[in-house]
This record gives C-alpha cells, structure tokens and sequence, in this order.
C-alpha cells in the first residue's frame, strides 16, 4: 500500500508491517492472520433507542441506506436539484418510521452549506436528529470529528455513556484504489478508533477502472485493501470494531461509466460478503444502486435482483439499498418509501421456511379432509400464520382489476406519495431532549432551522 501518512508509518510497522524502499507498506501473512484472527467480532451497532440495536454478524443481514447522492429527484417531474441538510434530515425521520430499513446512513449531501467543518458537523447533527436508529457519516478532517464528538456526548449523557452505546460509525474511504492509502482519511480514521467509534472501512474500486475488469481480481484487491485497512485499526487499538466494506463497484466498459444496477454488481458484493463471512468478520456491501433515473420498473428490477442474490449470500449491512437512483447522483423520497417493500420482500426469502411438527400440517391436512370444510380459509392454523409466515406489501397493490379501477387506478408512485406524506407530516423523532438540542445549538453552528424539528405539541 502506498501513501501511508506518517502516523499510519508509524502504527504500522510497530504493529509488524514493513516499509519497502520504494515508500510502500507491505503486510507480512503472520500479521495479517494475527489480525483477523483477534480482530473485533459480534459487536453491536447501537441505536439511541436499544430497541433499534443490529447485530451484524454471522448469518444475520441488515439493510440501510448510505451514498453522497447530489441530487434530491422529483418522481413526478423526474426533474433534479440540489440536495440540502432539509432534506438529509426529512430522509433520516423517514427512515425512522420505515420497518425494513434497519440503519441510517448518510445519503445526501448538503449542498447549501459550502463550509467543510460546518458540512461534516450538520450532517452528522441532521442524522442523529431524525431517527434513534444506528447512524452512519464521515468527516473530511480529523478536526472535523471534535465537535460531533461533543455533540454525541452531550446526547449520550456524558462520554462513558457514549463509550458504553456509540450509536454513530465513521464510514471511512481510508484507500484510493488500487492500493493506496487516503492520508487524511486514515487520520480520521485514528480518531475514530480511538473516541470507540466503529469504522466502516470502505474500499470503492470500480471494475474496468480502479480495479481489475476480470470479476475475480476484483474481489482480490478489494478484499486485501480492506484487510490493510483491519491491519491499520488494530493497529490503533486492537479489538476495536469494524466493518469490513468491500464496496466493488463496477464499470460500463461501453464507456467507463459506473453501473450500480448491473448483474455483475451483485455477483461482486454476494462474493465479497461470502468472503468476508469465511473470515468470521462483519461485513457492509452495497446493493440496490439501480442505474434508472427514476423510481420505474428498471430501478425495481435491478434492486430486487440486486437485495436478493446479496442479502441470500449473507451479506451483513446492505448498504445503499432504498432511495438511490441514477447510480448513486440521485436520492428519490418516493423511491426510498418503494424500496421498504422491495427489503422486506427480500427479508421475507432470506428468513426462509419454518419446519416443525405444526408447519408440516398433517393434522391440519386431516381434519380439513376428514370431516372438515375441505379448505383451509378461516381455519385455526391459517389464522394463527397470518401475519407469522406471510408479508404484506405497504405500497405494492393486490387489488383486483375491478378495485383498482374504483379506486382511481392509483400507481406505484402514488401511495408512496401518500405514505410519505404521512410520515413528513406526522414523524418527528422526540429522542433527543429538548434542552439537549437547545444546548448544542448554543455551542454550535446547527443550519437546520428549529421550527423545522419541532412538532406542534412542543
């Protein structure tokens, strides 16, 4: 790996890393086996509410959102715009009332605050504010970090707590493929290991371009960076948690384009979570990152084959798998409301089939045939599995031709719509106190407006 920082030499090669003549770290196969072997594992990621707690490891899979979306699209119009800290923080109370979106991970960026510091600062606030679920972010500079650091702390009641339940994580790109090092990143990273933060440790090549077009040598990059990036936090401090993101992107070779709803992009992050699996580690993939422009039937396609084959594989935490649109430019509110469904579809086939005595249903069977009604509608075993075995859409329609006729033929989009506008105009997250947020809006520069987080009852 090249372009360590100094510090990161430093931690290195105490650790056992060597640094070649040519300014490279390379890392000997008896420290990185050491590594994997007392690395961080079953660790959980913390909501500020413990009934929102994941805990990402083994078979166990968790879906949330994540990306630095540019754009905020109108289904509508299909018309774009910049996105701003309102919108960052309307998607994380979304989220916050969604049942199959499990975490919350930046997704947009705030646009209408040119500053760096006072950027990282907001977005970290927006997120926190709109839901109590685990909260995913990332700083520019480590000097950045200290002010969330406080904020956290405040709302955690002083920072042991904060140490105890760390309800944020640091999403790292801590390497610029293919291998090198991200110096300030990787200063970052430091002082998220340290503060007890869990780091998301990120490695973004994309196929055909900063990594290997062949699928294989793809995977083989990606995985050894983010082993670098396990090496370099053990390094800070051993046993610290992290997630290993082996986020292999691909490329249209037509063009050199990314393609975040290709077939080959589940193939690649199913295979690095199967990977990251066989290590006994936590993994963070993506999927969902449809090509479309639009909520339409392709972003439907590409995300459902994409949460399918990935989430089956046993990936842990689906990154950017509701509300990305055009390939990661573009978030879609309606999008974001559709692809609850889509995840809770696809939850349903990885929970598979309950086997017992019960489900078998050979008493049932009998008394249905013996002497019974000769169906099973309104018997005791359909009443007792209805909501038990089977899922229900909340916007995907099951309505004959005739009832959706009557009632107007709504679309897709349209009870999204409905739903979403429920939640924006009824969910807003009490879970941090009044006068805590009083508090860090008098010691820090918050850009969301007050009267926009307060519900009519405060």
């Amino acid at each position: 790996m090249a372009d360590a920082p100094p510090s990161g030499v430093e931690l290195l090669t105490v650790a056992g890393a060597k640094l070649e003549n040519n300014g490279r770290i390379t890392f000997p196969r008896s420290l990185v086996e050491d590594v994997i072997a007392g690395a961080g594992r079953h660790f959980v990621l913390h909501g500020q509410n413990p009934r929102h707690d994941i805990e990402p490891w083994g078979e166990k899979v968790y879906f949330g959102t994540a990306g630095a979306a540019v754009y905020m699209v109108d289904a509508r119009t299909g018309s774009y715009r910049d996105s701003t800290v309102k919108d960052l923080y309307d998607i994380a109370r979304t989220v916050d009332a969604l049942e199959h979106v499990h975490f919350y991970q930046r997704s947009v960026v705030c646009r209408d605050i040119p500053v760096p510091f006072e950027m990282d600062f907001n977005t970290c606030y927006a997120a926190v504010r709109g839901t109590a679920k685990h909260v995913g972010t990332s700083w520019g500079e480590p000097d950045h970090m200290q002010a969330s650091l406080e904020m956290l702390h405040l709302i955690a009641g002083g920072e042991a707590q904060w140490r105890a339940r760390p309800f944020v994580s640091q999403s790292n790109c801590f390497v610029v493929p293919p291998l090198r090092f991200a110096p300030e990143a990787c200063r970052c990273l430091e002082v998220a290991v340290r503060a007890g933060m869990p780091v998301f440790l990120v490695s973004a090549g994309q196929a055909g371009a900063t990594s290997p077009a062949a699928i294989a040598g793809s995977l083989v990059q990606e995985v050894a960076e983010c082993l670098a990036g396990l090496v370099y936090v053990n390094a800070v401090r051993k046993g610290a948690p992290a997630i290993m993101g082996p986020f292999c992107f691909v490329s249209d070779l037509r063009t050199g384009a990314m393609s975040g709803g290709s077939p080959e992009q589940a193939l690649l992050s199913a295979a690095a979570a199967q990977i990251i699996h066989h290590y006994d580690l936590t993994s963070g993939v993506p999927s969902g990152m449809t090509d479309s422009k639009l909520p339409d039937i392709q972003s439907g396609y590409e995300k459902a084959y994409n949460h399918a084959l990935i989430g089956n594989a046993g990936g842990n935490l689906l990154y950017e798998s509701a509300g990305m649109v055009a390939s990661l430019l573009g978030f879609s509110m309606e999008q974001l409301i559709i692809d609850n469904d889509i995840i809770g579809a696809t939850q349903r086939t990885i929970r598979s089939i309950d086997v017992d005595d019960d489900s078998l249903s050979v008493e049932s069977i009998r008394e249905t045939c013996l002497g019974g009604p000769n169906h099973f509608l309104g018997s005791p075993q359909t009443l007792a599995r209805m909501q038990k075995d089977y899922l229900y859409p909340s916007v995907g329609d099951r309505s004959s031709p005739k009832e959706w006729d009557e009632k107007g033929r709504p679309t897709i989009l349209d009870r999204a719509g409905r739903r979403l506008k429920d939640i924006l105009d009824g969910h807003f997250p009490t879970h941090i106190p009044v006068d805590v947020d009083d508090s860090i809006r008098e010691r820090f520069p918050v850009r969301l407006p007050r009267e926009l987080i307060r519900t009519p009852a405060q």
